[in-house]
């Protein structure tokens, strides 16, 4: 693109992105994609391993299928395995790298442990933890713990720490936290997050909390790795055409349904996240269509080194962990 094309589309973002609609739907991904640079995923990943969760529909598989055609072995993480199965088999048909299947439940602590038990590749190079639930009503795991948070923060928080040696062991392993732009109307909410206060049970508010508290965690994680070869960054998809949003928020998707990115768009960063040389030293971000963004929009959203330290604290005692990682 020219200098005055790609100067035309930061004064039309600088306008438009704060509409919010207009930045998280189809046309602001067309718009921001003008000042992408095509030279960022011209690369090959042959050799790395990239393990991705909630890999059977939605922008799981698309991160999977991108991450498979530039050659990386995927690993599709996933919670049924006749769902699992078949998006193996779409990644298979597109990919040039290698792809296979392992079940995982992160509602269910014990599961997660297993995997990583039995998990064969001994380095990893890319965790994507994008599975998530938006529940539309109050559902308790096995280990006791409300559905939201156990499946978008505890279980994410543990597959990491349990993974920490392997993506150690690559030399420069890179973790990527699907969160959402809802999280930017929650702040973070300790006793919240265990025991939503809303009576009846608000899915959209527990949900925006987990998101926003996986922000911050993914800050923290960055905090304490520095220096480790193993970055981490968070980032949001915009509104994508999901199975999951169409399940879970059908009013929404009824009414936004024309102007939804499709799965492919709403992966786009994460698919950058995990290959690009452009942020092989990055850490502690949060992103956008390729942008870093702020994390707060107003000022009430804004926790305390406090809040920050006990998030830290309430992730390692709900996932049965104790000892800190270690760089």
């Amino acid at each position: 693109m020219s200098w005055a094309g790609r100067a035309t589309a930061r004064i039309l973002n600088t306008f438009l992105d704060p509409t919010i609609v207009l930045s998280y739907d189809r046309s602001g991904f067309r718009r921001h994609r003008k000042l992408f640079d095509p030279a960022d995923l011209q690369v090959d990943l042959q050799g790395r391993v990239c393990l991705v969760t909630g890999a059977n529909s939605g922008i799981g598989l698309a991160t999977s299928k991108a991450l498979a055609r530039l050659g990386a072995a995927v690993v599709l993480l996933c919670r049924d395995p006749a769902r699992g199965q078949e998006a193996l088999e779409s990644v298979q048909r597109e990919g040039r790298g290698t792809a296979r299947l392992e079940r995982i439940d992160l509602a269910d602590l014990a599961s997660i442990r297993g995997l990583a038990e039995r998990l064969a590749e001994p380095r990893v190079h890319v965790l994507v933890n994008n599975a998530g639930v938006l529940p539309a009503e109050r559902l308790t795991t096995v280990d006791g713990l409300e559905l939201c948070l156990q499946t978008n923060l505890i279980g994410p928080h543990l597959l990491t720490s349990l993974l920490l040696p392997r993506l150690q062991a690559s030399g420069a392993a890179r973790v990527v936290n699907v969160s959402s732009g809802g999280m930017y109307g929650a702040k973070l909410d300790l006793q919240g997050l265990v025991d939503p206060p809303e009576s009846p049970y608000d899915g959209v508010r527990a949900y925006a909390r987990t998101k926003r508290a996986l922000v911050v965690l993914t800050e923290l994680w960055a905090e304490r790795l520095a220096g480790s070869g193993v970055g981490f960054n968070s980032m949001h998809p915009g509104w994508a055409d999901t199975p999951a949003v169409r399940t879970s928020l059908p009013r929404f998707h009824r009414l936004t349904r024309s102007i939804l990115r499709s799965p492919e768009q709403g992966a786009d960063t994460v698919v950058w996240l995990a290959a690009s040389p452009r942020v092989e030293r990055q850490s502690g971000g949060f992103w956008f269509d390729r942008k870093q963004r702020r994390t707060h929009l107003v000022p009430w959203t804004r926790e305390t080194p406090t809040r920050r330290a006990g998030l830290w604290e309430l992730c390692q005692r709900l996932a049965g962990l104790s000892a800190a990682p270690q760089p």
